[in-house]
């Protein structure tokens, strides 16, 4: 009998193998994105003036000044504007854990795919968050100063960026759809025909999505943010179509 015949099949892993598994990655993945907040607080008074240029852009000078309501509320946002910039710097390697954790799962030969994932995974969630800073946010902000020009502005600043960060972390999350199918359509959880089939509920569900994603409710932001997901549907309709399991049936 050959070495290759005696050894014997990988057991599944148990609930607590997955179970620590997890932990494990988390565990990593926490470690990166620390240490991405470590560099990035060096780098937080531009990063903040970046993220608040949209802010100033549809304002009178006149009206600059965000407001604080509490001695320790500036100190706070700085720390969040610090967090989203490590978020984005240490998304190629949150990422790569995630990866990790899905691949035991997977056959041999769709491990190979772990760096495209990643570098895919990282492309979308920044693609999303660089098409809201200057897309989504601009017509939002736009259309709600022009709406509030004979008020005196008072808004504060936990209050913006509360406001922006829902839309940054949206979009960016939003954009990972075609990835997502990827992952679905690998696992065998989903097909290329299915997922045109169900291509009406996925219009009703990126118009659903786009409501929760933007605070605002105007319908202009919302068909701004709804047409882009229904696009990455249809890309991620073609990568499943692509990327199908071999023995699936034949898509038309």
């Amino acid at each position: 009998m050959s070495e290759r015949q005696k050894t014997p099949p990988r057991a599944e892993m148990s609930f607590l193998e997955h179970f620590e598994e997890l932990r494990k990655r988390l565990f990593y993945a926490v470690l990166g994105l620390v240490a991405a907040l470590a560099g990035i607080s060096f780098y937080v008074k531009p990063l903040m003036n970046f993220l608040l240029d949209p802010y100033y852009t549809y304002l009178p000078e006149d009206q600059w000044n965000l407001a604080y309501t509490q001695v320790t509320e500036i100190f706070f946002v700085y720390m969040k504007f610090a967090l989203i910039g490590a978020v984005f710097v240490a998304s190629p390697w949150i990422f790569y854990q995630l990866w990790a954790f899905i691949a035991p799962g997977l056959k041999k030969s769709e491990r190979r795919w772990a760096v495209p994932f990643v570098l895919a995974t990282s492309i979308c969630f920044m693609a999303g968050t660089v098409f809201c800073y200057y897309v989504v946010l601009p017509v939002t902000l736009k259309f709600f100063f022009a709406l509030n020009e004979n008020f005196t502005n008072v808004v504060t600043l936990s209050n913006f960026w509360n406001f922006e960060l829902k839309f940054l972390l949206g979009l960016g999350l939003v954009f990972e759809t075609p990835v997502l199918i990827f992952l679905l359509t690998r696992l065998g959880l989903v097909t290329t025909k299915t997922l045109v089939k169900k291509a009406k509920w996925a219009i009703l569900i990126a118009f659903a999505l786009s409501a929760v994603i933007t605070p605002s409710g105007d319908p202009v932001t919302q068909t701004v943010v709804a047409v882009p997901i229904i696009l990455l549907y249809g890309v991620g309709v073609a990568v499943s179509w692509l990327f199908r399991r071999r023995g699936e049936e034949k898509e038309p």
